[in-house]
């Protein structure tokens, strides 16, 4: 039997607090070094980097090896899908800023409890997660209708926040097809394996086919943000937040999780002096609201409804118990 888990402290706040910032830096780094490589293609040389060490991290820890059997048709679309986020990712980076990427990407909770709410008799969502979901709609809304009410609408701006919703879309997903497939029981790293190998090879085969592939200068800002997506946010960062998986309560470590988008609106401003009208802002309090109140399926409940916390070992599908709250880290 696993230890049970506590409470979080300062200390898992804290290292929450720093994870989630690094996190912030992802969308920004990566449009950053896009003058010097495609968005695609970082991501999909992070991916192989990332598989990489996951590979050479479970074999230290003699993880077993298995990347077949009852898990890989569920691996293999899981892994597709995967890689299509990223598509969409990558694609949105082109046309939107940062900043617009960090808060649409992060409604994937709110797809994913919808979807899980009528998958998963055990994920029904409460009265207040509706309210949030209405909330972030409407956060969703306020945000489009800023640019489209804007003179001289700028539509490649409006048509990479699309690409940022859908690739949101794609997140959640991930995540459904995770909670309601074999990989529901499957150790996390070999999840995340199945997802980086496919990342890897199908966004190669796509950079190569819209001819992104051969747009690249290998430049220290090009290497310095592939290492950091490779090493830190995709590796490193993972095994910190499944780390804390094994020790704090899953539901209150995802509620951290909001404050990414926090973090990357913060530092598209000041790294790349991303614009925000008031329009976007409304609308980005309106989903991070939104987002707090879907995460939080405790709230409202008296003592005696209070589930009692899970003291199973944390896989891809259980880390997460909370309706909507993310699986992974983005």
């Amino acid at each position: 039997m696993s230890s049970p888990r506590s409470n979080v402290d300062a200390r898992g706040a804290g290292i929450m607090v720093v994870l989630c910032a690094v996190l912030g830096l992802h969308q920004v780094v990566i449009k950053l070094a896009a003058p010097d490589m495609a968005p695609i293609l970082q991501i999909a040389l992070r991916s192989g980097l990332s598989a990489l060490l996951l590979i050479l991290w479970m074999l230290w820890r003699r993880e077993r090896f298995d990347l077949g059997g009852a898990t890989l048709p569920a691996g293999l679309l899981v892994g597709t899908v995967f890689a299509v986020e990223f598509i969409f990712v990558a694609e949105g980076l082109r046309f939107t800023t940062a900043s617009h990427m960090a808060v649409f990407l992060y409604t994937a909770p709110i797809f994913t409890a919808l979807a899980l709410h009528l998958l998963l008799p055990a994920e029904r969502l409460r009265r207040h997660q509706w309210l949030g979901i209405a909330l972030a709609f409407l956060g969703i809304v306020a945000a489009f209708a800023g640019g489209l009410l804007h003179t001289g609408i700028d539509r490649q701006l409006l048509w990479g926040d699309c690409l940022a919703v859908l690739a949101g879309v794609a997140w959640a997903s991930t995540t459904v097809i995770i909670r309601c497939s074999k990989l529901a029981d499957a150790p996390a790293t070999r999840t995340l394996l199945y997802q980086l190998i496919a990342a890897c090879v199908l966004l190669l085969g796509y950079a190569g086919l819209s001819g992104q592939a051969g747009r690249f200068s290998l430049t220290p800002r090009a290497w310095g943000s592939i290492l950091f997506q490779g090493v830190v946010i995709t590796f490193a960062v993972y095994l910190a937040w499944f780390s804390l998986l094994r020790r704090y309560h899953a539901s209150q470590l995802s509620v951290f999780l909001f404050m990414t988008p926090l973090f990357g609106v913060s530092f598209g401003v000041l790294i790349l002096h991303d614009p925000i009208d008031r329009s976007f802002a409304l609308g980005s309090l309106l989903v991070l609201g939104g987002l707090a109140l879907v995460g939080n399926p405790r709230l409202g409940r008296s003592k005696a409804e209070q589930p009692r916390p899970a003291t199973g070992p944390a896989t891809g599908a259980a880390a997460a118990p909370a309706a909507g709250s993310p699986r992974r880290p983005e």
